[in-house]
Protein backbone atom coordinates (compact mmCIF):
# COMPACT_ATOMS: atom_id res chain seq x y z
CA UNK A 1 0.00 0.00 0.00
CA UNK A 2 1.41 3.20 -1.07
CA UNK A 3 2.25 6.07 1.62
CA UNK A 4 -0.02 9.10 1.09
CA UNK A 5 1.79 12.42 1.21
CA UNK A 6 -0.47 13.44 4.80
CA UNK A 7 1.07 10.04 6.42
CA UNK A 8 4.66 11.33 5.54
CA UNK A 9 6.42 12.35 8.62
CA UNK A 10 9.52 14.55 7.65
CA UNK A 11 11.93 15.61 10.26
CA UNK A 12 14.94 17.50 9.24
CA UNK A 13 18.36 18.18 10.62
CA UNK A 14 21.55 20.03 10.47
CA UNK A 15 25.08 18.77 11.19
CA UNK A 16 27.61 21.45 12.37
CA UNK A 17 31.39 20.10 12.17
CA UNK A 18 33.02 22.50 15.02
CA UNK A 19 37.31 23.45 14.25
CA UNK A 20 40.18 24.49 12.97
CA UNK A 21 42.15 21.33 12.51
CA UNK A 22 39.39 20.09 10.04
CA UNK A 23 39.42 23.67 8.03
CA UNK A 24 42.87 24.00 7.80
CA UNK A 25 42.91 19.77 6.44
CA UNK A 26 45.26 18.47 9.35
CA UNK A 27 42.15 16.26 10.72
CA UNK A 28 40.13 14.44 8.33
CA UNK A 29 36.24 14.01 9.58
CA UNK A 30 34.85 11.10 9.71
CA UNK A 31 31.75 12.04 11.56
CA UNK A 32 29.45 13.13 9.19
CA UNK A 33 29.49 9.64 6.61
CA UNK A 34 28.46 7.89 10.20
CA UNK A 35 25.94 10.75 11.43
CA UNK A 36 23.95 10.44 8.13
CA UNK A 37 23.70 6.91 7.74
CA UNK A 38 22.24 6.23 11.19
CA UNK A 39 19.79 9.19 10.97
CA UNK A 40 18.87 7.62 7.12
CA UNK A 41 18.32 4.13 9.51
CA UNK A 42 15.66 6.15 11.85
CA UNK A 43 13.66 8.76 9.41
CA UNK A 44 15.62 11.84 10.24
CA UNK A 45 16.89 13.44 7.27
CA UNK A 46 20.35 15.84 7.32
CA UNK A 47 19.85 18.53 4.98
CA UNK A 48 22.60 20.92 5.73
CA UNK A 49 26.32 20.50 6.74
CA UNK A 50 28.44 23.61 8.07
CA UNK A 51 31.99 23.62 9.46
CA UNK A 52 32.94 26.14 11.49
CA UNK A 53 36.06 27.81 12.76
CA UNK A 54 36.57 27.88 16.59
CA UNK A 55 35.15 31.56 17.12
CA UNK A 56 32.45 31.83 19.99
CA UNK A 57 30.35 34.23 18.03
CA UNK A 58 30.66 32.26 14.34
CA UNK A 59 29.37 28.84 16.44
CA UNK A 60 26.77 30.72 18.32
CA UNK A 61 25.41 32.39 15.58
CA UNK A 62 25.50 29.38 13.27
CA UNK A 63 23.29 27.42 16.15
CA UNK A 64 21.14 30.16 16.33
CA UNK A 65 20.50 30.22 12.62
CA UNK A 66 19.90 26.32 11.88
CA UNK A 67 18.07 25.69 15.63
CA UNK A 68 15.38 27.91 14.29
CA UNK A 69 15.44 26.44 10.98
CA UNK A 70 15.77 22.38 11.46
CA UNK A 71 14.14 20.07 13.88
CA UNK A 72 17.30 19.35 15.31
CA UNK A 73 20.60 20.54 15.21
CA UNK A 74 24.13 18.19 16.19
CA UNK A 75 27.22 19.31 16.24
CA UNK A 76 30.81 18.13 17.02
CA UNK A 77 33.69 19.14 18.70
CA UNK A 78 35.48 21.50 20.67
CA UNK A 79 33.96 19.85 24.24
CA UNK A 80 37.68 18.99 25.72
CA UNK A 81 39.80 19.90 28.37
CA UNK A 82 41.78 22.55 26.83
CA UNK A 83 41.90 26.47 26.30
CA UNK A 84 40.59 26.37 22.52
CA UNK A 85 37.55 24.32 23.39
CA UNK A 86 34.55 26.83 23.30
CA UNK A 87 31.73 25.22 22.50
CA UNK A 88 29.88 24.66 25.74
CA UNK A 89 30.46 29.03 26.06
CA UNK A 90 29.83 29.87 22.53
CA UNK A 91 26.59 27.36 22.83
CA UNK A 92 25.10 29.26 25.51
CA UNK A 93 25.97 32.41 24.18
CA UNK A 94 23.75 31.14 21.19
CA UNK A 95 20.94 30.40 24.21
CA UNK A 96 21.83 33.58 25.92
CA UNK A 97 22.47 31.35 29.29
CA UNK A 98 25.09 30.87 31.79
CA UNK A 99 27.70 27.99 32.12
CA UNK A 100 28.05 25.74 35.18
CA UNK A 101 29.38 22.56 36.01
CA UNK A 102 26.56 19.92 35.89
CA UNK A 103 26.23 17.49 38.79
CA UNK A 104 25.62 14.99 37.19
CA UNK A 105 28.64 15.33 34.95
CA UNK A 106 30.95 16.18 37.48
CA UNK A 107 30.08 12.57 39.73
CA UNK A 108 30.51 11.18 36.21
CA UNK A 109 33.71 12.92 35.87
CA UNK A 110 35.34 12.23 39.48
CA UNK A 111 34.35 8.52 39.57
CA UNK A 112 35.94 8.34 36.04
CA UNK A 113 39.00 9.87 37.36
CA UNK A 114 39.36 7.32 40.62
CA UNK A 115 38.92 4.33 38.53
CA UNK A 116 41.97 5.31 36.19
CA UNK A 117 43.99 6.79 39.40
CA UNK A 118 44.30 9.85 38.02
CA UNK A 119 43.38 13.75 39.66
CA UNK A 120 40.02 15.67 38.53
CA UNK A 121 42.29 18.62 37.70
CA UNK A 122 40.79 21.75 36.69
CA UNK A 123 41.20 20.78 32.60
CA UNK A 124 38.65 17.90 33.04
CA UNK A 125 36.79 19.92 35.60
CA UNK A 126 36.32 21.72 32.23
CA UNK A 127 34.40 18.73 30.49
CA UNK A 128 31.53 18.70 33.36
CA UNK A 129 30.17 22.42 32.23
CA UNK A 130 27.23 22.37 30.18
CA UNK A 131 24.32 25.53 29.64
CA UNK A 132 22.64 25.86 32.10
CA UNK A 133 19.41 23.94 31.84
CA UNK A 134 20.99 21.16 29.44
CA UNK A 135 20.00 17.47 30.17
CA UNK A 136 23.90 15.41 29.48
CA UNK A 137 24.14 12.59 26.84
CA UNK A 138 25.75 10.04 28.38
CA UNK A 139 29.69 8.99 27.27
CA UNK A 140 30.42 5.54 27.68
CA UNK A 141 34.00 5.50 26.61
CA UNK A 142 35.51 8.22 28.61
CA UNK A 143 32.80 9.72 30.70
CA UNK A 144 33.04 13.58 30.00
CA UNK A 145 29.29 13.86 28.38
CA UNK A 146 27.75 15.57 25.70
CA UNK A 147 24.70 17.71 26.24
CA UNK A 148 21.44 18.60 24.64
CA UNK A 149 19.92 22.15 25.39
CA UNK A 150 16.15 22.22 23.66
CA UNK A 151 16.56 20.79 20.24
CA UNK A 152 20.35 21.04 19.80
CA UNK A 153 23.04 18.24 20.29
CA UNK A 154 26.38 18.75 21.32
CA UNK A 155 28.82 15.68 21.04
CA UNK A 156 32.61 15.31 21.23
CA UNK A 157 35.03 15.11 17.83
CA UNK A 158 36.94 12.03 18.81
CA UNK A 159 35.01 9.68 16.45
CA UNK A 160 34.90 6.63 18.52
CA UNK A 161 33.30 9.50 21.33
CA UNK A 162 31.04 11.06 18.80
CA UNK A 163 29.27 7.32 17.60
CA UNK A 164 28.62 6.51 21.05
CA UNK A 165 27.37 9.09 22.13
CA UNK A 166 24.94 8.96 18.68
CA UNK A 167 24.03 5.79 19.77
CA UNK A 168 22.79 6.69 22.90
CA UNK A 169 21.17 10.26 21.74
CA UNK A 170 19.20 8.68 18.66
CA UNK A 171 16.79 6.10 20.11
CA UNK A 172 15.71 9.28 21.92
CA UNK A 173 14.68 11.56 19.30
CA UNK A 174 11.58 12.14 17.47
CA UNK A 175 11.65 10.47 13.55
CA UNK A 176 9.80 10.45 10.54
CA UNK A 177 9.11 8.55 7.53
CA UNK A 178 12.05 6.24 7.00
CA UNK A 179 13.36 6.78 3.45
CA UNK A 180 14.70 3.37 1.62
CA UNK A 181 17.43 3.81 -1.11
CA UNK A 182 18.41 1.41 -4.08
CA UNK A 183 21.65 2.21 -6.20
CA UNK A 184 22.23 1.02 -10.15
CA UNK A 185 25.99 1.11 -10.86
CA UNK A 186 26.46 1.89 -14.39
CA UNK A 187 29.71 1.13 -16.90
CA UNK A 188 28.66 4.30 -18.90
CA UNK A 189 28.79 7.91 -18.63
CA UNK A 190 26.43 10.31 -17.37
CA UNK A 191 25.55 11.87 -20.84
CA UNK A 192 24.86 8.40 -22.47
CA UNK A 193 22.09 7.58 -19.92
CA UNK A 194 20.63 11.63 -19.02
CA UNK A 195 18.11 11.59 -21.67
CA UNK A 196 17.05 8.35 -20.63
CA UNK A 197 17.26 8.64 -17.20
CA UNK A 198 14.75 12.49 -17.19
CA UNK A 199 12.05 10.31 -18.96
CA UNK A 200 12.26 7.72 -15.90
CA UNK A 201 12.21 10.63 -13.33
CA UNK A 202 9.23 11.79 -14.87
CA UNK A 203 7.67 8.80 -14.82
CA UNK A 204 8.04 8.34 -11.16
CA UNK A 205 8.16 12.11 -9.30
CA UNK A 206 7.65 10.90 -5.78
CA UNK A 207 11.02 9.14 -6.46
CA UNK A 208 14.28 11.36 -5.81
CA UNK A 209 16.71 9.68 -8.47
CA UNK A 210 20.29 11.21 -8.48
CA UNK A 211 23.60 10.33 -10.62
CA UNK A 212 27.09 9.80 -9.20
CA UNK A 213 29.69 9.75 -11.60
CA UNK A 214 32.66 7.74 -10.60
CA UNK A 215 36.32 6.72 -12.21
CA UNK A 216 37.77 3.42 -11.10
CA UNK A 217 40.21 0.92 -11.73
CA UNK A 218 40.03 2.54 -15.07
CA UNK A 219 36.14 2.55 -15.65
CA UNK A 220 34.28 5.27 -16.22
CA UNK A 221 30.77 4.84 -15.24
CA UNK A 222 27.84 6.69 -12.99
CA UNK A 223 26.10 5.10 -9.86
CA UNK A 224 22.73 5.82 -9.60
CA UNK A 225 20.95 6.16 -6.15
CA UNK A 226 16.80 5.95 -5.67
CA UNK A 227 15.96 6.97 -2.82
CA UNK A 228 11.79 7.22 -1.70
CA UNK A 229 9.61 5.99 0.88
CA UNK A 230 8.11 3.55 -1.01
CA UNK A 231 9.78 -0.23 -1.56
CA UNK A 232 7.64 -1.31 -4.48
CA UNK A 233 7.90 1.33 -6.91
CA UNK A 234 11.70 1.69 -5.71
CA UNK A 235 12.14 -1.65 -7.16
CA UNK A 236 10.18 -1.09 -10.57
CA UNK A 237 11.98 2.62 -10.85
CA UNK A 238 15.47 0.85 -10.38
CA UNK A 239 13.95 -2.19 -13.08
CA UNK A 240 13.59 0.52 -15.52
CA UNK A 241 17.13 2.20 -14.99
CA UNK A 242 18.61 -1.20 -14.87
CA UNK A 243 16.98 -1.76 -18.27
CA UNK A 244 17.93 1.48 -19.74
CA UNK A 245 21.72 1.07 -19.14
CA UNK A 246 21.28 -2.49 -21.07
CA UNK A 247 19.29 -0.43 -23.60
CA UNK A 248 22.42 1.68 -24.62
CA UNK A 249 24.67 -0.76 -24.23
CA UNK A 250 26.49 -1.07 -20.72
CA UNK A 251 26.64 -3.52 -17.91
CA UNK A 252 24.48 -2.23 -14.93
CA UNK A 253 24.69 -4.14 -11.47
CA UNK A 254 23.03 -3.56 -8.20
CA UNK A 255 24.77 -1.66 -5.61
CA UNK A 256 24.23 -1.47 -1.84
CA UNK A 257 20.68 -1.37 -0.31
CA UNK A 258 18.96 0.36 2.86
Amino acid sequence: MNTSASEIKVVTSAFIIIGNEILSGRTRDVNLSYLATELVKIGIRLDEVRVVQDDQLVIANTVKALRAEYDYVFTSGGIGPTHDDITCESIALSFGLDVHHHPEALKRMKAHAEKRGVEMNEARMRMARTPLGASLITNPISAAPGFTIENVHVMAGVPSVFQAMVAELLPTLRTGTKIYSRTVVSNLGEGTVAKGLEKIQNKYPSIDIGSYPFFKEGVYGTSLVLRGVELNDLEIASKDIFNLIIEYGGNPSYGDEN
